[in-house]
């Protein structure tokens, strides 16, 4: 066995071996990889090899397509057969708010170049001559996709990793992993230790149990899975017989399960509630190449759906029944990229597709590692999207809940029970006695709405509008008006002090830093070439001191990137303080005459402008009120000890009575900020596009010196910006505005996508954003975008339709 490698991978399922096939691929030869038994041992075997290009992500069904894509070659390139069957996908649909589900997804698929046809009851008939089709109103066909052998996948992409020089020891176990006195990791296996630069854990079901060894929590949790498998039916054997293609995968999402043929037989594999999390204390060492116990009994209300859509199924026997672990994470997606606290660690585990997202992963994966950034967005599946509150139990129970809901229809405005409330701010019980309507976000609950009284306090979940769309209109105009109080405790917040804090930040962001104390700056972080990894509101505190505001849903992900971009010489230290401070948020045109009746401090323009900061008290209070927002109207940022936030509430309210003050939810605010053209982080801004395509030169400072993303952006401006970001109005819009993932077309041909949109209450448009191939920019262009398979007008529209001087804001 070797001692020393440039990479270590630990696990040999097809996620560990595509990871492996991609890192050679790009030319890292030297990289080994250690299975404790043989390939495929894991998940990979029993797994039944569908590659279902659905998935309503934009990120990940671009890792989906990828896949499918190389699966197709791989047989050419290596030499061997991978089974790949080319059937085509046909997903049923029994009511409208399926049909919009798939509408929206077509919206996706279009942007990322996925072929589709939305099809007709006769057109399922004669796909699948064996489905009975009452009640069905359409489907969904992909012809691309299918299913595929998945150990035969997984020996061709380690054939052809081999043929790159990469290594596979099996009989191989990782026992103990630690670091060594020069930093580069060190596994212990019974061969003997090999000691590396970069080490990579793709160890599926045991991925808790390989974290344990360095000290990490990593929520994944396999979860049972089941599909029965039936002798040969006649009327296959008489299809195969006859020369008739195999039918496509069948999935009727509806009634939770998938089906497909087999062997002149079928398959079947539910989705079913009541699935239970396994191995959830680690997998026993007597687990190995084995199945857990089948359960008919849980499976029986979707055997009695698929009979009665495909009678056939039940006019065969049973000849047996796979139960299998299949890892799964809280939100169903994979976590695929760095982990966080530790250097040159990366994660590519708790795939619940693993055979779909196996090829897509790796090369991301691979090119993450090697070109220190992805080619695309990878935030949905980044391992840095949960954190701490993702303990084990929070992950048993939310991976059984993800489990049972594969099927679901995917609501946009969807927000899941179980594992909550988790993280609340103090004044949490008051405001639901006002009506809050929740949702979750890191964990933290907050408020997406407020029902007024008498209405119920429940979400009506739609593609359209829908029950909140007049209560969150009352909240802009309250806003927009009077003046409205937002709760944002959940907002990530760091200090960053010492001698070297000030270079420190000024080369890790595009903009110059604030010089003089108490000035705040929006700053942007960026990838090597150029795009938006991080976006931090920065104040001044002193000299060597800076308080830094970011997403709350950034927090592990910012904390993180700080930590180990910050010098290691002492010169910087950095506090997480996220948890310290609760923020609420006063803001509308009556929000100095609110403030002013609770603080002795001059909040006039010329004592507290725009975009400055201070340390007042508001009632018994400390606060840092730093005069900011993201719905672009005067108002300030109350961040304060969170032990203070019941008191400041309070006041905050009363003060606010006679000025008409309400309170405001998270849907209110983002339609607000899409009045404005605000970009919001991970959505608008993303590594995808740089930030000269955002149309965020201001925010650009290309003569202060070196900073990450310059070099890049400074070959963009000499060879010309691809994109640019867009405000657009789009008209005949009647009960279903944008929501993002959109095509946008001009002359019939598509030229970019939206990425956000809503209907904005004060300019009472349908609004949306997003960016364009260069020359559609100018104001005036006409455009279509495609909002749940129905092309509409839309117009490219000046930035910020509301208040576009920003007069408001300086107010």
């Amino acid at each position: 066995m070797q001692s020393h490698a440039r990479a270590v991978i630990i696990g040999g399922g097809v996620v560990g071996i595509s990871t492996l096939y991609h890192l050679t691929k790009l030319g890292w030869a030297d990289t080994v990889l250690l299975e404790r038994t043989e390939l495929t041992a894991g998940s990979t075997w029993h797994a039944a090899g569908l590659l279902p290009l659905f998935n309503m992500s934009y990120c990940v069904g671009q890792l989906h397509k990828y896949s499918v894509d190389l699966y197709k070659n791989l047989g050419n390139e290596t030499g061997q057969d991978v089974s790949f069957h080319v059937t085509g996908n046909l997903r049923l649909a029994t009511n409208k708010e399926r049909m919009d589900e798939y509408h929206k997804y077509c919206g996706t698929a279009n942007t990322i170049g996925v072929p589709f046809h939305i099809i007709g009851v006769d057109e399922i008939k004669k796909l699948w001559p064996l489905c009975n089709t009452e009640g069905l109103i359409g489907a969904l066909y992909h012809p691309d996709d299918g299913h595929i052998a998945p150990a035969d996948v997984t020996q061709a992409m380690a054939t052809a990793a081999r043929s790159r020089g990469g290594t596979i020891l099996r009989q191989c176990p990782a026992t103990a992993i630690r670091r060594s006195q020069g930093q580069e990791w060190v596994v212990t296996t019974p061969q003997g230790e090999i000691t590396c630069e970069h080490l990579v854990f793709a160890t599926g079901n045991y991925a808790r149990q390989t974290g344990a060894m360095v000290g990490l929590d990593i929520p994944s949790i396999p979860v049972e899975h089941q599909y029965i498998v039936t002798e040969p039916h006649p009327a296959l054997i008489e299809r195969h017989r006859a020369g008739l293609p195999e039918m496509a995968v069948l999935r009727e999402s509806d009634a939770s399960y998938y089906m497909r043929e087999e062997r002149q037989g079928l398959i079947l594999g539910p989705y079913e509630k009541g699935a239970p999390a396994v191995f959830v204390d680690g997998v026993p060492e007597t687990f190995g190449q084995d199945l857990l116990p089948g359960d008919l009994e849980r499976l029986a209300p979707h055997v009695e759906a698929a009979i009665n859509r495909v009678p056939a199924f039940g006019e065969v026997g049973i000849k047996d029944v796979i139960n299998g672990p299949i890892a799964y994470t809280p939100d169903g997606s994979p976590l695929v990229g760095p982990a966080w606290d530790r250097r040159n660690l990366w994660l590519n585990e708790g795939h619940s597709f693993g055979i779909t997202a196996a090829g897509g992963a790796g090369w991301q994966l691979a090119a993450w590692i090697v070109n220190g950034e992805p080619d695309i967005d990878m935030m949905p599946v980044d391992p840095r999207r949960y954190g701490a509150y993702a303990n084990k139990r929070y992950t048993k129970i939310k991976n059984e809940e993800a489990y049972e809901h594969v099927f679901i229809v995917h609501y946009p405005d969807e927000e899941r029970p179980l594992g909550r409330p988790a993280k609340t701010s103090p004044i949490h019980v008051k405001l639901a006695a006002h009506g809050a309507v929740w949702g979750q976000r890191y964990g933290w609950e907050r408020p997406n709405w407020f029902a007024p009284e008498g209405m119920e306090r429940k979400d009506v979940w739609s593609f359209r509008r829908t029950n909140y769309f007049e209560p969150v209109g009352t909240e802009c105009l309250t806003v927009r008006e009077r003046v409205g109080l937002i709760d944002i405790t959940s907002f990530t917040k760091h200090e960053v002090s010492g001698p070297g804090a000030a270079a420190f930040l000024d080369q890790l962001v595009a903009r110059k830093l604030p010089r003089k104390i108490g000035r705040i700056h929006l700053a942007h972080a960026l990838t090597p070439r150029g795009g938006v990894r991080s976006e931090f509101t920065i104040m001044r505190d002193g000299p060597e001191q800076f308080y830094l505001v970011s997403s709350g849903a950034a927090e592990r992900f910012d904390n993180d990137y700080l930590v180990k971009q910050a010098p290691t010489d002492g010169s910087v230290r950095i506090d997480n303080v996220t948890g310290r401070h609760g923020v609420l948020v006063l803001v509308g045109p009556r929000a100095r005459d609110v403030l002013v009746k609770l603080t002795d401090a001059d909040l006039t323009n010329t004592a507290f402008p725009w975009l400055t900061g201070q340390h007042i008290l508001v009632g018994l209070a400390p606060v840092r009120a730093m005069r900011v927002n993201f719905v672009g109207e005067l108002g300030w940022e109350l961040h304060h000890p969170i032990e203070y936030q019941h008191h400041l509430f309070d006041a905050l309210m009363e003060a606010g009575r006679e000025f008409g003050m309400g309170l405001c939810g998270m849907r209110a605010m983002d339609s607000l900020r899409i009045e404005k053209s605000y970009r919001m982080w991970a959505q608008d801004l993303t590594r995808e596009y740089t930030i000269l395509e955002a149309g965020l030169d201001r925010f650009v400072s290309l003569a202060k010196g070196d900073f990450i993303g310059r070099d890049a952006l400074i070959k963009q401006t000499e060879q010309g910006v691809p994109q640019a970001f867009v405000t657009l109005e789009v008209d005949d819009v009647t009960d279903a505005d944008p929501m993002g993932n959109e095509p946008l077309y001009r002359n019939g041909r598509m030229i970019g996508r939206a990425t956000a949109g809503a209907y904005g209450r004060k300019v009472q448009k349908s609004l949306a954003l997003g960016y364009v191939a260069k020359g559609n920019e100018a104001v005036g262009t006409g455009l279509e975008i495609e909002i749940l398979g129905k092309r509409y007008p839309a117009t490219v529209i000046p930035e910020s339709p509301h208040d576009p001087d920003n007069l408001r804001l300086r107010a």
